[in-house]
């Protein structure tokens, strides 16, 4: 569950020289900043709608198109075929695969996002990986950083473990689905195929193919109604 391979299909990102000697799967977080220097350069093959903003530092690839309203400030790649949708906010850091989607008023700061993943509706991600076909509903924050200082730690076969990283997401696996609303504290791990579902607040590592569930239960009461209620 720690490693890259336990949670992402590497042959669905053209960045997979991220994870090159990498021995736990959130440690190219750290090397997103340094692998855009190397390898961003301004060139932009896409298609916009309206009034959009992009910083001299972005590639954006072939048939990706530009809804009004975004602000891509960089240094940042963007594959092809994406949708980069109405007033979206890509900060610095950020590395997108194809077939991508950020939607409406969301985002995302310093975090890799591999083929097909769909950021669609009101989200936060903040260094954080999303694995292939990996999708948030309506909503769905991603914290980052804890509220009492510190690095953030794992809870992992009874032992802690110290990311070295101030700031850290979530890392989602391949086909993960968090539903709407959800909130994912920082340092999550979502295991591949697995769901969470609307409104939980999660915080720890999620196995593989499992179900994250509210299990609050919903009181019906009568309900008074006053004589002459217009």
């Amino acid at each position: 569950m720690l490693k890259p391979e336990d949670l992402f299909d590497l042959t669905q990102t053209e960045h997979g020289a991220l994870f090159a000697g990498c021995e736990h799967a959130w440690e190219p977080l750290k090397l997103i900043s340094d692998y855009l220097r190397r390898h961003v350069r301004a060139e932009s093959q896409h298609q916009a709608f309206g009034n959009v903003w992009i910083g001299e530092q972005v590639w954006i690839g072939e048939g990706t198109v530009i809804e009004e309203g975004a602000m891509i400030k960089g240094p940042a790649i963007i594959g092809r075929h994406c949708q980069i949708r109405h007033n979206a906010y890509i900060r610095d850091n950020v590395v997108i695969g194809d077939h991508c989607v950020i939607g409406n008023s969301c985002e995302v700061k310093n975090s890799l996002l591999f083929n097909r993943c769909q950021v669609p509706h009101f989200n936060y991600v903040g260094d954080s990986i999303l694995g292939y076909k990996a999708h948030l509903g309506a909503g769905v924050k991603i914290s980052n950083i804890k509220l009492i200082g510190g690095n953030v730690q794992l809870h992992w076969n009874g032992e802690w473990v110290d990311t070295g990283l101030r700031k850290f997401g979530a890392l989602l696996g391949d086909y993960t689905d968090v539903g709407c609303n959800a909130v994912l504290n920082p340092g999550s791990i979502i295991g591949r195929q697995s769901v969470v579902y609307p409104n939980v607040n999660w915080r720890g590592i999620l196995p593989p193919a499992s179900v994250a569930k509210n299990r609050a239960a919903i009181e019906i009461v009568p309900r008074q109604i006053l004589t002459g209620a217009g």
